[in-house]
């Protein structure tokens, strides 16, 4: 039931998602085996023959390849057995037979064919017989020769066919083609088996970028399928306009930049505005992953750099487009590798070809990575990557464009408000979002539902976030009082302090691997942060291991996240931010070295400043205690009707959690609130009459 922050306040990004939550490591003895079996660390199960057997029979596979053969095999012989069992077996003769059966009268025809005999018999129910003459000599000499008279001749009749047709060579080439075709076959499923494991070794140095048809319909992405990210689309327009119009650029003598950077956290949408340019632009859009460069053998992936500037220039003008180029564009000279490192000689030849192209090409390199600071600065000079484009996570705007997009093949009830949905989810990326209304849909038809309601997307939102409803996992009465005191603890600190966040939502429902959680999320969104948020912050997640020391007077397990999330607040205020007593000194660890195998820190600061950060991170973890108990003990009846509450029903909106606080005469302080409210009354004259500005602060409602 530990408590977690679920995302924490970094500079200069807007990540005001923040949840606490309480997890317990509910780790079984089968999930142990789960992880030490390799079978099953994988996303899917895998299908086993006679349950232990640890033979897979997935499709493509060389097992299954082998089981199809030999089935194959059965089925020809079965079938080849039943037809030769059922196909009547003619008679064999010598010629003193045939003679002897001629001179009795039983004999009505002979077929000749070759030396071959063929015996029909008046009795049309006796099976015919077959014999063999002399080769070169004439049947009627052969029979005479054997003492048959010319009368006994006239009364049969004597057929001679020339060895021909489909049935005669069938017959004879019979036995060599059918083995040949079966060992075909079997070559045939051998390949397509291990086609991809090494058969084709030619092909090594061939690109593996998938190109995207500028014709095809059904996979055209323009900038109208992309929300958000207006600055990032204005720069990129300029290189649609490049490659619709090159002439107006080259007339005058100006370079389009022969490589965009896009720079942005996980889920952003650089793939997507990636393929918006190709899109918008109308020519072929080659895409390729940095780490497809790369193989076991040495050249294979500067042979793929050559093949693939040599396609895209074949269909120029294009874009060619390299998703987490940081696999190959890492800083050269690291000592890992050594200097005949596969991924270097990639990297270099990519810096080749990028500075060889002409002004003319029309060929455009657009990369993406969400690690810009490991790139080889010879990467990003002018001439190469020079254009730089940094995608952020939506702000509350772009995230209701963002969700408006996706809305539009779902059918939505008249409840559904998306500027409630983007007011809550802040720091939620594209993908998130896309997820989000993805989940809202699949809760809306389990439910057997034809449209999306408000509240499938509310759920949702606790879905992406924490991990969908463990309604199986039942609590003890103990821990859920516990748990809901817990909780109660981490609101009430919030509630109370001015800087932390408002509290939305209060649940003792598991989810994922949280036991409890406390959602609270700004209502606007924040660039910057202070000193003053992290310190309440700070004493909102200790709130929870206050409540149970002082309520239960006993702790649990449940804190255990809380006070790392606590701990790593409190040092990035003393080592990155200069937010403590030492100074305005950046005291962050510098990087390290390899030495012996392992990482070797360099912190660049003494054993005597490491002394003073460890003092100042527990004098501001210990303050942040003192003023959480402060407000607990100050509020103890609240804590206490609340808690109760939440037992009972589970789960508290901001709206009823309010109206408990207010009952008990709590004060909700909010800083932000109060600094909206007085801008919008000194905007406004005559408010400012009506309600002076000092009193502002004491306002409880929005």
């Amino acid at each position: 039931m530990s408590d977690i922050e679920n995302k924490e306040k970094k500079e200069g990004t807007n990540t005001e998602n923040e949840v606490v939550v309480s997890e317990n490591d509910t780790s079984t003895p089968e999930k142990k085996e789960e992880k030490n079996d390799p079978d099953k660390k994988k996303g899917m199960k895998i299908p086993y023959l006679n349950g232990e057997s640890k033979m897979p029979v997935g499709p493509g596979n060389f097992w299954n390849n082998i089981l199809t053969t030999v089935l194959l095999l059965i089925f020809i012989t079965a079938a080849y057995s039943y037809f030769a069992d059922t196909t009547v077996e003619p008679e064999e003769l010598s010629i003193s037979d045939v003679v002897t059966q001629i001179q009795n009268g039983e004999v009505t025809e002979i077929i000749v064919r070759g030396t071959q005999l063929e015996v029909t018999y008046q009795d049309e129910e006796r099976n015919r017989g077959e014999a063999k003459k002399e080769n070169g000599t004439a049947i009627s000499d052969t029979l005479a020769n054997f003492g048959v008279t010319a009368e006994q001749l006239k009364s049969i009749t004597i057929d001679v066919q020339n060895e021909t047709g489909f049935a005669y060579w069938f017959s004879n080439f019979a036995p060599f083609m059918f083995p040949l075709v079966f060992l075909g076959i079997i070559i045939w499923f051998f390949t397509r088996s291990v086609k991809g494991a090494g058969m084709q070794a030619m092909s090594f140095g061939a690109s593996k970028a998938k190109m995207i048809d500028p014709n095809d319909g059904s996979q055209k992405v323009t900038f109208k399928d992309v929300a958000g990210a207006k600055e990032a689309k204005q720069e990129l327009e300029e290189i649609v306009d490049f490659l619709k119009n090159p002439k107006k650029f080259l007339d005058i003598g100006a370079e389009i930049p022969k490589g965009v950077m896009m720079m942005g956290a996980p889920g952003t949408g650089k793939t997507l505005l990636a393929r918006a340019v190709a899109g918008e632009a109308g020519v072929p859009f080659f895409s390729i992953s940095g780490s497809e460069f790369v193989e076991m053998f040495v050249g294979v992936g500067a042979s793929r750099v050559r093949d693939l500037f040599q396609n895209a220039k074949k269909n120029a003008p294009a874009i060619i487009f390299v998703d987490e180029i940081d696999a190959v564009g890492r800083v050269r000279g690291t000592g890992v590798g050594g200097g005949n490192d596969e991924r270097e000689q990639t990297l270099n030849q990519i810096l080749v070809e990028m500075d060889g192209f002409e002004p003319n090409a029309k060929v455009i390199v657009i990369a993406a990575t969400n690690r810009p600071d490991v790139l080889d600065p010879a990467l990003l000079r002018p001439g190469r990557f020079d254009r730089r484009v940094t995608i952020d996570l939506p702000d509350r705007n772009d995230r209701k464009a963002i969700l408006d997009v996706h809305a539009r093949k779902k059918p939505l009830q008249e409840d559904v408000n998306l500027g409630i949905i983007a007011q809550r989810t802040p720091g939620f990326s594209g993908a998130d979002l896309m997820s989000l209304m993805n989940e809202g849909a699949i809760l809306a038809a389990r439910e057997e539902r034809k449209k999306v309601g408000q509240f499938d997307l509310i759920r949702s939102i606790e879905k992406v976030m924490l991990g969908p409803e463990r309604k199986s996992h039942i609590f003890s009465q103990k821990e859920k009082e516990v748990t809901a005191y817990h909780e109660v603890g981490h609101a009430l600190v919030a509630s109370v302090l001015p800087y932390a966040d408002p509290v939305q939502k209060i649940s003792i429902i598991s989810r994922g691997r949280a036991a409890g959680y406390t959602l609270k999320l700004p209502d606007e969104d924040r660039k910057m942060h202070t000193k003053k948020e992290f310190l309440d912050d700070i004493a909102m997640t200790l709130g929870g291991y206050v409540v149970e020391q002082m309520v239960f007077d006993d702790l649990t397990t449940g804190p255990s996240n809380d006070l790392q999330v606590v701990a790593n607040m409190a040092r990035d205020m003393v080592t990155k931010y200069g937010m403590s007593d030492i100074g305005p000194i950046a005291l962050e660890g510098t990087g390290g070295s390899m030495i012996g195998g392992g990482m070797s820190e360099n912190r660049g600061y003494s054993p005597q400043i490491a002394k003073a950060i460890d003092d100042e991170v527990a004098k501001i973890i210990e303050e942040g205690k003192q003023r959480a108990s402060e407000i607990v003990t100050q509020y103890r009846k609240a804590l206490d009707v609340i808690s109760q509450r939440l037992v009972e029903v589970e789960t508290l909106e901001r709206e009823e959690y309010e109206a408990l606080l207010k009952a008990q005469g709590v004060e909700i302080k909010d800083a932000y609130r109060d600094a909206r409210l007085a801008e919008e009354k000194t905007g406004d004259p005559s408010k400012v009459l009506e309600t002076p500005v000092a009193t502002i602060s004491e306002t409880k409602e929005v």
